[in-house]
């Protein structure tokens, strides 16, 4: 049971609904997530903002950032995001087979070594990143890995570490 409940349409002010009217275009739903982020308007707006600049914008594809997203919430273990962004993947076309290889060994998944290199790097940077060695930031370099590659996929893994731990404090019930 949430911890502090999801607002509904009616609930909320004009200039939130607005925003939810924004989110049901991009998702077909206003997730819970954002319902319950909406108790702030200030943040819901600040957090949709982020979501469309790291998710929407930037040069990693689709398949990259809602795989950055789901290993990352994995292990944090984020049931919400693991639900949400194995849903997104499933919409952006990737089978159960591939989602089953990202999720056991991500070397046999269909992705390109600059691509598993920058999940890689997000990974380690959302458990440990201040043991993040040089030679690891370096292989990004032989992978010619940009620094705005670089930068874009710390944003999603920044991204959903906060989601994660919003989520797992209040306790938000998926609704994916």
């Amino acid at each position: 049971m949430p911890r502090i409940g999801a607002m509904k349409l009616e609930e909320v002010s004009e200039d939130v609904q607005a925003i939810f009217k924004e989110i049901e275009g991009a998702f077909g739903m206003v997730p819970n997530l954002f319902r319950t982020y909406s108790h702030h308007p200030p943040l819901l707006k600040a957090n949709w903002t982020k979501v469309k600049a790291v998710m929407m914008e930037g040069t990693l594809s689709p398949k990259v950032k809602q795989t950055i997203a789901v290993l990352v919430s994995r292990d944090n273990g984020c049931a919400y995001c693991v639900a949400a962004h194995t849903g997104a993947l499933k919409a952006i076309g990737v089978s159960d087979d591939e989602i089953g290889l990202i999720e056991q060994n991500i070397e046999k998944a269909d992705f390109s070594e600059k691509e598993k290199a920058l999940i890689g790097f997000a990974r380690r940077a959302n458990s440990s990143p201040l043991r993040i060695a040089d030679d690891e930031f370096n292989a990004l370099r032989r992978a010619r890995v940009t620094d705005a590659e670089i930068i874009e996929a710390l944003g999603v893994m920044e991204l959903f570490t906060a989601f994660n731990k919003f989520l797992d404090s209040l306790q938000v019930d998926i609704d994916f």
